[in-house]
């Protein structure tokens, strides 16, 4: 409940009706009247679009064509080559579909007028998994398989194809395009790299990554405003939609069905429309899902804005949610330095990644969009535990070897070394300030497992044996205000047992809370004792890790969005309050990874009521 006191100052407008979020998200649409996946499509937008071919597992190789009009599809003359994993582009009354495999690669091309398919000149080169962007009369083709990836560019005028001089950087094949012939955006897959390449009409130039692969994907609109949806994440179809404005990708809402091989709207002018259609969910699929924003001249909600409802007679406001399981993961910037293990403080705009296998002694800091190499610490911190922020931070247990126990504060430009904890040890659970913290668990560096159950408080100057965990584990995670007040979640403790298991620390005693959902061990994650993340992990060996997220509302683990990518020991932020604002960067996937994905709770609207 707010009071007059806290609202005073705020501009309070009359609205007949509340304003909308500025944002795109996906509704349903007309069924196609035949499942397949791996097709050849284009279009301009909701009202707009062509299928021709594909696969179905009852018939494979098809030569089905439909139209949709924005309400439904209906069926066409056939397309006269079987084919699938091909490309198109064009409309519902002028497209052209070329390449993909009736059963080798392919060259072939054909035109549509609306009414009939005919046959084209041939591709110059063979290939499938490709894509077309442009128009009927004017259209580039760019990568695809033969059956490695290629980089090979066709340019179509109408008539012709002709080979350009302008090959993609990096060869690709299960590509998504979309744009023009001089304007597109292209990405796919090579199996020693995906990349994201710009065409300004005679070069490609790489640009930044999505946060997850979109291969077999689709996509939407013009080269700097579009936006790409499903895939395959290798294995298994995504239903992620990421939208690119020329310099950086935003997630936006998900398809309602996780789906690769998909069809879609290339070459739209924007990327405020767009459909998907068809494709792999993982069985053929007719869905067809609708995207857009509202109306240009809908009233938008801005954080902090507070209205009236005149309709309704209630004080509205738009605001951050304190409901965390509203939140979603989005792309960050990209450590300088592949890593995990290292130790890590700080907030989601403020942060610090210190060390870690590979470079045990590289320190790098976050300003919430880009990551910036700072003054290496004095000794290795690889396998140590912080807490903190930028300007005020501590790194426990840093030396390595048998020594592993020295403590190094963090002014935000140097590093001091400082008390030594009294039991040396890896992989422990901390949480707190540069003042107040507290670190539990962890095991031996010599002889070695088995784990700890031990804990110690800092007071800005000394450590304290305190009262031990119930359970003695390592590479854990904690979260918590300061010495008087945090948890300890999940780990491993020998020999065989990955942990779910809570404990909360009241100043005095640790007492058994609520497990997590999932028991993992080399979790990250923080916060306080009422509003915390665990995020990535897995089991201690052997196994794969986790892409799965929980948050903490002070009773109980909830399952939220995963990370894009699986992770264990990447960095984190040991501060965040009740709106769970952290960051996950780098880690082991394996290998080692440079990416960093954020994750934020959504504002929401909320009715006021003043006293």
């Amino acid at each position: 409940m707010a009071t007059y006191k806290e609202i005073k100052g705020v501009t309070v407008q009359t609205r007949d009706t509340d304003p909308v979020l500025n944002g795109g998200s996906w509704s349903s649409g007309g069924d196609m009247n035949a499942a397949r996946t791996a097709v050849q499509s284009g279009g301009t937008g909701n009202a707009n679009a062509i299928v021709a071919g594909g696969y179905n597992a009852g018939t494979p190789y098809l030569t089905r064509s439909e139209s949709y009009n924005g309400t439904s599809w209906t069926e066409t003359s056939e397309n006269n080559d079987a084919r699938q994993f091909g490309g198109g582009t064009g409309t519902n009354t002028n497209a052209i579909i070329a390449g993909g495999d009736p059963s080798s690669f392919y060259t072939a091309s054909e035109t549509w007028n609306g009414s009939a398919w005919t046959e084209a000149p041939n591709m110059n080169t063979n290939k499938n998994q490709n894509q077309l962007t442009g128009n009927a009369t004017a259209a580039i083709t760019a990568g695809g398989g033969n059956p490695s990836a290629i980089a090979n560019v066709e340019s179509w005028n109408g008539s012709a194809w002709t080979e350009t001089s302008y090959d993609l950087n990096t060869a690709k094949k299960y590509v998504w395009m979309n744009g023009t012939t001089t304007a597109a955006l292209i990405g796919g897959f090579n199996p020693s790299s995906e990349t994201t390449e710009s065409l300004d009409g005679t070069t490609w130039t790489e640009v930044s990554e999505s946060s997850i692969s979109h291969r077999s994907g689709s996509s939407s609109g013009a080269r700097d405003d579009c936006v790409v949806f499903g895939g395959d994440n290798g294995p298994g179809q995504v239903a992620k939609t990421e939208q690119w404005n020329g310099s950086s990708w935003t997630e936006t809402g998900d398809l309602s069905t996780a789906r690769s091989y998909l069809g879609g709207t290339g070459s739209t002018p924007d990327s405020q429309t767009a459909l998907a259609y068809g494709g792999s969910a993982p069985s053929q699929t007719t869905a067809t899902e609708e995207w857009s924003f509202p109306p240009i001249t809908a009233s938008h909600l801005q954080e902090g804005l507070m209205w009236f409802n005149s309709t309704t007679s209630t004080l509205k406001g738009y605001a951050k949610a304190g409901n965390a399981a509203n939140g979603s993961w989005g792309s960050g910037g990209s450590l300088n330095s592949a890593r995990d293990s290292g130790a890590y403080f700080g907030a989601q705009s403020a942060g610090v990644f210190a060390g870690g296998g590979g470079p045990p002694f590289v320190v790098e800091e976050y300003n919430g969009t880009s990551w910036a190499e700072v003054t290496d610490t004095p000794m290795t911190a690889q396998s140590s535990s912080g807490f903190g922020s930028l300007t005020a931070g501590l790194i426990a247990n840093a030396g390595g070897g048998t020594v592993a126990k020295n403590t190094l504060k963090y002014d935000g430009t140097s590093w001091t070394d400082v008390a030594d904890m009294n039991t040396p040890r890896y992989s422990a659970g901390a949480f707190g300030t540069q003042t107040s913290g507290l670190l539990a668990g962890g095991y031996a560096p010599s002889p070695g497992l088995p784990g700890y159950d031990n804990a110690e408080t800092w007071d800005g100057t000394s450590w304290s044996e305190v009262g031990d965990l119930n359970s003695e584990r390592w590479n854990l995670a904690g979260a918590g205000d300061n010495s008087d007040l945090g948890l300890v979640v999940g780990g491993y403790s020998g020999p065989s047992t990955n942990m779910a298991n809570t404990e909360k620390w009241n100043g005095s005693s640790w007492t058994n809370v609520n497990s997590l959902s999932t028991g993992r061990s080399t979790l990250d994650g923080g916060g306080i004792t009422t509003a915390a993340i665990m995020f990535g992990g897995g089991p201690f060996s052997p196994g794969p890790t986790t892409n799965k997220t929980e948050i903490w509302d002070g009773t109980s683990w909830t399952e939220v969005a995963d990370l894009a990518t699986k992770r264990e020991n990447s960095g984190g932020t040991s501060l965040s309050g009740a709106t769970v604002a952290t960051y996950a960067a780098g880690g082991n996937g394996p290998p080692a990874l440079t990416a960093t994905e954020e994750w934020n709770t959504p504002a929401a609207v909320v009715t006021v009521t003043t006293s």
